[in-house]
């Protein structure tokens, strides 16, 4: 069976050194050594300050929304994985859907100004498969209105936008950590913030709202990242490198291959050092995109609707009237994401879009 994508596990030797470090140290959770480790080791690695570790990525959007103490409306995008519209709506707030801009399937920031009433209080954007956002264009915007800017960027660990970190733009940076992404500690996520004062709000929340033993400060969850999960995070991260260097080697092998079909891969633009965590496809239509999907389905290969449905058509997420984002309902209708992972093996990669190439009329 060929999956959209395979968990990285690092040797097991490494883990379970790590394991041991911990069972040496009889510290599961609450900030262990391995945690703040990991904690300083991501930071080096994406050039940024300010983060915080976290139990999954949900929970960093919701960290990220209560640390900006945001209420009212946040305007964002249909196009994404439900998490994002959900963490909104979780937080007490209103998703207000903007539609996506055709090249990038990035949130339009031609349409933001438009949907800004005097409840909003937010842009909540998705840099879609790490494919970054009109940063300059929303964060103008942003200032005009006095709106504050979180980005979900569950796909961008890595990513480079002119040389420096996707995640230092907004005033919070959101990631998943999660199995199926490219740098993952089996569950987890972290939250970037612009401000240091943020940053420590996030760090009390995040404990329950206490920072020392009995020293309450806020409302708060658990959302701490365990030792556990750490310690997968510290084996998988030296191997960064090599991993994102082989799924470069995949995803150069699939445009070749589909070079000249019907087939539109949206690449990563100009000025951006990527991290081939997806390979999308735009299909020319639905039909064709359900065609190959069957086809490869009935092959034992698994590919994916990233991302399906348009949130703006989920009929819980509709707390106001229908509003139609037609480029983001097209897109979702299109595109599938073929499998890509480390292990993924040039004869299948062959075998694959060669199944799909024979579906297209």
């Amino acid at each position: 069976m060929i999956t959209v994508t395979k968990t990285f596990f690092p040797p097991f030797e490494d883990y379970q050194a790590k394991l041991r470090q911990i069972w040496e140290s009889g510290w599961l959770t609450n900030g262990g050594r391995l945690e703040n480790e990991l904690t300083l080791k991501v930071g080096q690695y994406l050039g940024v300050s300010h983060i915080e570790l976290v139990a999954n990525g949900m929970l960093a959007l919701q960290l990220a929304i209560k640390a900006l103490n945001l209420k009212g409306e946040i305007i964002t995008t249909p196009y994404s994985y439900v998490a994002t519209a959900n963490a909104i709506v979780w937080e007490g707030c209103k998703p207000v859907f903007v539609d996506i801009d055709e090249k990038t399937f990035c949130i339009d920031p031609s349409l933001i100004e438009a949907a800004i009433t005097e409840k909003t209080s937010a842009i909540l954007a998705t840099h879609v498969y790490g494919y970054p956002c009109d940063v300059e264009k929303i964060a103008e915007i942003a200032g005009r209105h006095n709106l504050k800017v979180i980005y979900d960027g569950a796909h961008c660990f890595g990513v480079k936008l002119d040389g420096q970190s996707l995640l230092v733009h907004g005033d919070i940076s959101t990631l998943s950590f999660h199995a199926t992404k490219i740098f993952h500690t089996a569950e987890g996520g972290a939250v970037v913030c612009r401000d240091e004062n943020v940053s420590k709000r996030v760090y009390v929340i995040k404990r329950f709202g206490h920072f020392g033993e009995d020293d309450y400060q806020d409302i708060g969850i658990n959302a701490k990242m365990s030792e556990l999960h750490a310690a997968m995070g510290l084996c998988i991260l030296p191997m960064m490198d090599q991993i994102i260097d082989g799924r470069r080697q995949i995803s150069t092998l699939y445009d070749e291959l589909i070079k000249d079909s019907q087939l539109y891969h949206l690449g990563a633009p100009q000025g951006v050092e990527y991290n081939y965590n997806y390979y999308p496809v735009l299909f020319p239509s639905h039909e064709d995109m359900m065609r190959a999907r069957k086809a490869l389905m009935d092959k034992d290969i698994y590919p994916r609707r990233y991302f399906y449905p348009s949130l703006n058509t989920l009929p819980y997420l509709q707390q106001a009237a229908y509003k139609a984002c037609p480029v983001s309902e097209s897109a979702a209708m299109r595109v599938l994401c073929l499998p890509i992972y480390y292990e993924l093996q040039k004869e299948e990669i062959i075998k694959i879009t060669g199944i799909i190439l024979g579906t297209i009329k």
